[in-house]
């Protein structure tokens, strides 16, 4: 279930994806949150840097720097959209506990397998989350294929 503090970090995640629209990038954030403290923020910066990896959830670890492994253990990651099967598989390696996600509706990533991992997944079906996606989908959908890895 969501709580109001989870909406706090949620709110921090769907700021950084508003600043990777503004980039001209695609509209998806993310936070790193260990014991009620964002220790990395980051958003989809696959346009701004011609990286091929550069996903809203990596950019939020990055952006964390070097942590041990048992602060991953606390933490809980936040996005605005599913995470995908790469990011899923960053938050598996580092076993982080606990994915909020912003929206499930326009992308949905392998969120039963996280969960069979052990992973707790909590969807706050949120609506400015789900608006940003749709209308970037509407405007952009080569940009989204590209990003979601489907055929042009």
């Amino acid at each position: 279930m969501i709580e109001a503090i989870d909406e706090q970090f949620l709110q921090a995640a769907i700021e950084e994806a508003r600043k990777g629209l503004t980039e001209g990038g695609i509209p998806i954030g993310s936070a790193l949150v260990i014991d009620g403290e964002i220790v990395g923020r980051g958003h989809n910066r696959r346009v701004q840097n011609g990286s091929a990896i550069l996903h809203a959830e990596m950019d939020a670890v990055e952006n964390a720097g070097r942590l041990n492994a048992s602060d991953y253990r606390r933490a809980v990651l936040y996005s605005t959209l599913s995470p995908c099967d790469m990011c899923s598989g960053m938050a598996l390696l580092y076993r982080i506990p606990r994915i909020v996600i912003g929206e499930n509706r326009t992308f949905r990533g392998p969120e039963d397998y996280v969960q069979s991992r052990g992973v707790i997944v909590e969807i706050a079906d949120d609506s400015t989350c789900v608006q940003l996606m749709q209308d970037f989908i509407r405007y952009q959908p080569d940009l989204w294929n590209e990003d979601i890895g489907e055929a042009d």
